[in-house]
């Protein structure tokens, strides 16, 4: 069990930038896997990105390659995600999620969210 809250989500311009963070509850952090998902209105529930336990692997969706990168501090119970060159299809809720691996469909713990809106 493990309880997680997101933070950082705000209005940008395209092109901006915007750095989430997600404080994670309890003593088994580093137990997990940690990831990043989206959800515009009316579409179904994206990955996004995923680091490892130790931090040592990553997986990124291909729509934000290159652009966004997740990181943990594991002695701050906290995860990140910096994105970069913001595009207005990556308006969306964004979920910290909780997991075994790096694998999309193994995350099953979620946050509430923040919201990110990005403006043409």
């Amino acid at each position: 069990q493990v309880q997680l809250v997101e933070s950082g989500g705000g209005l940008v311009q395209a092109g901006g930038s915007l750095r989430l963070s997600c404080a994670a509850s309890g003593r088994t952090f580093r137990t997990y896997a940690m990831g990043w998902f989206r959800q515009a209105p009316g579409k179904e529930r994206e990955f996004v990105a995923a680091i490892s336990v130790s931090g040592t692997s990553t997986n990124y969706a291909d729509s934000v390659k290159g652009r966004f990168t997740i990181s943990r501090v594991n002695a701050k119970n906290t995860v990140f995600l910096q994105m970069n060159s913001l595009k207005p299809e990556d308006t969306a809720a964004y979920y910290c999620a909780a997991g075994v691996t790096i694998t999309p469909t193994d995350f099953d713990s979620w946050g509430q969210g923040t919201q990110v809106t990005v403006s043409s």
